[in-house]
């Protein structure tokens, strides 16, 4: 049978390896982050979430933020793979916690409207269907409950994509893909919108890391259970002759003067809100009550008139 064309990983090898990353002594230095500023965005969040749900994120980093913030009541992890996770549907208002369930993350085991805030710290960059799973967020939202994700995105790795490609480009017969596709900031807007989301907010945040070789750089990105799991991976092993000019072409256009290289990681984050009538909605068209040129302090031309042209010299 062909492979399905609209799935881009490959869910169980992503699994199997997040779980042997469990299992190691794993950087946790981007979910820190990534949880502490979670709480600090939720902080400016003027009220109290009784149920909230953490959806896929490694270790427990964010659950801890979570529970010291005072924000939250009762939380419940969600991931495919966990260690003594319960297995089942589950309606979040009617279960105590601590709660943990064992469920794919592209298919969301609560009944819709039972949540009041669900979050999720770098986990949705490696799902096939995001889109499908932010309508399911949304469905799960009870009226003005609160959708907050990080996911990796933007130009995340692209010195490791841009050397990777360069080296394919230059020992073998053609590039494979090496670091996944990524969510810009845009996109993510529009998806938030086309799932419904009310008040949908997405902004960036760039992190750039420091590494004594691109091998450092790998083998945290193993450690973390993050290395490439696409479908359309090349299966053949690398070549020793590949690797060894990668890394000189990385360390030839992103080390720093003493030979550090740079790692980008940008942090795409995304808010919306399940609808409530008691939230800001836009003018409707035409109810205006002044004008644009008005408040602009600017003159208004009629149309087919031509404005003067204006050269600053500098």
């Amino acid at each position: 049978m062909p492979p399905d064309p609209t799935l881009v990983f490959d869910r169980g090898l992503m699994r199997a390896r997040q779980q042997r990353a469990s299992a190691l002594d794993a950087p946790t230095f981007l979910i820190r982050h990534v949880a502490q500023d979670l709480s600090d965005r939720l902080a400016t969040v003027l009220r109290r979430f009784e149920w909230a749900a953490d959806l896929g994120t490694s270790g427990d980093a964010l659950c801890r933020e979570l529970a010291q913030s005072g924000k939250v009541g009762n939380i419940v992890r969600i991931a495919a793979s966990m260690p003594g996770l319960r297995q089942g549907k589950e309606n979040a208002e009617h279960v105590g916690p601590p709660l943990l369930i064992a469920a794919d993350e592209e298919a969301l085991p609560f009944r819709d409207a039972s949540l009041d805030l669900l979050v999720s710290g770098l986990a949705l960059q490696f799902l096939n269907d995001l889109p499908g799973t932010l309508v399911q967020v949304r469905r799960a939202l009870k009226a003005d409950g609160l959708l907050l994700a990080a996911v990796v995105g933007g130009d995340s790795l692209i010195e490791l994509r841009q050397s990777f490609a360069a080296a394919e480009a230059e020992i073998e017969a053609g590039i494979s893909p090496r670091v996944i596709p990524f969510l810009d900031v845009r996109t993510a807007g529009t998806l938030l919108q086309r799932a419904g989301f009310a008040l949908p907010v997405t902004d960036v945040e760039r992190i750039v890391v420091r590494y004594e070789s691109p091998m450092a750089l790998m083998h945290d990105l193993r450690a973390m259970g993050a290395t490439n799991p696409m479908i359309e991976r090349s299966r053949s092993p690398l070549k020793r002759a590949t690797l060894v000019r990668m890394m000189q072409i990385y360390a030839d256009r992103f080390a720093d003067p003493d030979s550090r290289i740079r790692a980008t990681f940008d942090i795409v984050w995304l808010s919306g809100w399940a609808p409530h009538s008691s939230q800001q909605k836009p003018l409707a068209p035409g109810s205006a009550r002044q004008r644009l040129a008005d408040a602009l302090g600017a003159r208004e031309h009629s149309a087919g008139e031509r404005a003067g042209k204006r050269t600053d010299d500098r």
